[in-house]
């Protein structure tokens, strides 16, 4: 997988997956810009990470459920790269509530930073690699509960499963520009939104059952997906989500 001189923004880049999909795209040769919008010592301490691979990366603090921070994201990277090639939505929250105790304010807050976010990134992402010329890649972090439910958070599946049909749909509407937009859906994975999962044994243990592997995923298993999605290796794949769950989804849910 080579990404050299290829531009990558992603969303949610200071943490979690994000900052494991930064440091993996710059590996492979990416020039990078970092959203954020809080804890700025750790944008700044990944920056120099990607420095001292010989890559160039900014951070841009920038909250991605505002569509003008949005296109503030995507015009930043122009000016400083003068182009954008991966665009990678990932910035996510959960709330972990029920369909009957899920206030508005819950609602909100998940569906605009995890489905509004990747929605805008998306078209204001193609537009700008449409007026470059040369396609581009779009690549959408959603999760296995775009397809398995999980009862007691509602607002996160329906924004992972708002995401899928982002994906197919944009995919069908922007190959025509060379533009191939595609998923990755995680299982279970050891960042900082399981950590209530994670400091609890029996938690835990309940959770590592489920997985037929028998163990959460470490974030850079999945930023190693991304990779290859951004890379030539995919270069005839759109429309799709590829999971990588430890064969998760093919667990009975209980969870």
């Amino acid at each position: 997988m080579n990404l050299k001189g290829k531009v990558a923004v992603v969303t949610g880049g200071n943490s979690g997956i994000g900052a494991a999909i930064v440091l993996e795209l710059a590996k492979q040769g990416a020039n990078i810009v970092i959203d954020y919008i809080s804890h700025e010592e750790a944008t700044d301490a990944l920056e120099k990470k990607v420095f001292a691979l010989g890559d160039q990366a900014i951070g841009v603090n920038a909250n991605v459920s505002k569509i003008a921070d949005l296109q503030k994201l995507i015009d930043t990277t122009v000016q400083k790269f003068g182009r954008i090639d991966i665009m990678i939505n990932n910035a996510g929250v959960e709330t972990r509530t029920s369909i009957l105790d899920t206030t508005e304010a819950d609602y909100e807050k998940v569906l605009e930073i995890n489905l509004k976010s990747a929605f805008f990134g998306t078209q204001i992402a193609a537009k700008q690699m449409i007026k470059q010329g040369g396609g581009g890649r779009i690549i959408n972090i959603t999760s296995v509960h775009e397809d398995w439910p999980m009862p007691g958070n509602i607002a996160y599946c329906l924004s992972k499963g708002g995401m899928r049909m982002l994906t197919r749909t944009a995919a069908l509407e922007l190959a025509k520009h060379g533009i191939l937009v595609t998923g990755v859906g995680p299982g279970a994975v050891a960042t900082p939104i399981n950590l209530v999962t994670m400091k609890d044994p029996a938690l835990m243990k309940r959770l590592n059952d489920a997985i037929p592997l028998g163990r959460m995923a470490k974030p850079e298993e999945i930023a190693s997906v991304v990779a290859f999605l951004a890379s030539n290796g995919a270069s005839y794949m759109t429309g799709t989500t590829l999971f990588a769950d430890g064969g998760m989804m093919h667990q009975s849910p209980g969870l």
